[in-house]
């Protein structure tokens, strides 16, 4: 575990077919996004880190707000997860794709 980092799920509520709906993070110690994965509602996953982002999927700019601030909309609920849950996915979802 990096005690250092945090690792964030977040459902996006929403209707917009082209909007991810879900997002998925590795923040560092001032929770810049080191490496992201957007789930879209057709089934795709893209991924984004400090050396590949993809037309659709990038880091988001500046610090991402604490897990309480961004559960206070109601459309995002959000929640934390462990580097082992986070680097599952990223082996599952970004791999592939760089293949």
């Amino acid at each position: 575990m990096n005690p250092t980092k945090q690792y964030i799920d977040v459902l996006w509520k929403h209707q917009n077919d082209e909007d991810p709906v879900r997002l998925v993070s590795e923040l560092g110690a001032d929770r810049s996004e080191l490496r992201k994965l957007e789930f879209l509602r057709d089934r795709t996953v893209d991924a984004a880190d400090c050396g590949h982002e993809t037309a659709r999927t990038r880091l988001g700019i500046g610090a991402v707000p604490p897990l309480d601030e961004i559960n206070q909309d109601s459309q995002f609920e959000g929640s934390a997860i462990t580097e082992d849950a986070f680097d599952a996915m990223w082996l599952e979802h970004a791999r592939p794709a760089r293949q």
